[in-house]
């Protein structure tokens, strides 16, 4: 790091949480920064397109802060560790604010204001360059893999430490039969580009008025999909939650004031939601076949991902 960002020197200080890449605080007297260490792959073409979505956001003037990439010296966002791994590294401006506790829900409103306020905007981004990531409703090309053969044969010869989890197996194989029918349709729905994780883990909060949103972030899986995708993704997260009917409506108020969405997309969201929910266990079914994570995160998203499947 010091290398490429060196009026960086500091103490680094490593944060908690996430599932796909590392993340620490810098700390070089009294400035702070982000820095992210990318370790789910090594692919430059993902992390530019990122990085270009964020640059052009900077320029927008947005009710919120978005992730500024800082330049190295060489004048690039992107910098490869020097430790052999190959992986790459980038370092973001700090943004002042908090991540919401897990009991709040006052905060819901103003997320679906800055959801739709990001969605506006992203309909206006043109990047200069192919994205990467593909559609959600492209799963197979996304996740070569999990072939529905291959996901099948996981019912039918199942190691041993996913025994157990057997029942919850079958019901998020059966929604993604379910839903590989559904997906041809999706293509013929509004496109543009799309935030693709939107969360209470991706946001800040004010910390003297923790109902306003001050921050969207990780704009990793930014990529061109279905408009209403990211109102999807949200939603997908809200089922569940306690008082969850007053927290989906807060969501919807504030969304409406700067999307509207057509009939069909309206229609699609149900779908959208469950394709969010298999697309995830798709993603962890991977990490695990490559050897990415060990069994007990898959084993903790196959219970919770099963649970809020069969809930919906």
């Amino acid at each position: 790091m010091s290398q490429a960002w060196p009026a960086w020197r500091g103490t680094l200080r490593k944060r908690s949480g996430g599932w796909n890449n590392t993340t620490y605080f810098v700390e070089s007297g009294e400035r702070r920064a982000v820095l992210r260490i990318y370790d789910t792959h090594k692919d430059r073409n993902k992390i530019e397109f990122e990085h270009v979505v964020l640059q052009k956001l900077q320029a927008l003037n947005l009710p919120f802060s978005t992730p500024a990439p800082i330049l190295t010296a060489a004048g690039e966002t992107i910098a490869q560790l020097g430790d052999g791994s190959g992986k790459f590294a980038c370092l973001f401006a700090y943004i002042d604010g908090e991540s919401p506790s897990e009991e709040a829900s006052a905060y819901y409103e103003s997320f679906g204001e800055a959801a739709g306020t990001l969605s506006a905007a992203l309909a206006e981004i043109e990047p200069g360059i192919p994205a990467v990531y593909r559609p959600y409703y492209e799963l197979r090309t996304s996740y070569p893999l999990c072939t529905p053969e291959a996901l099948h044969n996981l019912l039918q010869d199942t190691p041993e430490p996913l025994q157990e989890l057997l029942p919850q197996l079958r019901t998020l194989i059966e929604a993604y039969d379910n839903v590989a029918d559904s997906l041809e349709d999706l293509e013929r729905l509004p496109h543009q580009l799309v935030h693709g994780d939107l969360n209470a883990s991706n946001l800040l909060v004010d910390g003297a008025d923790t109902t306003r949103v001050t921050a969207l972030l990780d704009f990793e899986f930014c990529t061109r999909d279905v408009r209403v995708m990211d109102a999807a993704v949200i939603l997908s997260a809200l089922q569940g939650l306690k008082d969850s009917e007053r927290i989906i409506r807060d969501f919807w108020r504030g969304y409406n004031r700067r999307v509207t969405l057509t009939p069909g997309e309206l229609a699609a969201i149900p779908v959208l939601m469950l394709l969010r929910k298999i697309d995830v266990f798709l993603h962890f079914v991977t990490r695990y076949w490559e050897g990415t994570d060990e069994v007990n995160v898959l084993q903790q998203q196959v219970r919770e991902l099963a649970a809020e499947v069969a809930a919906m």
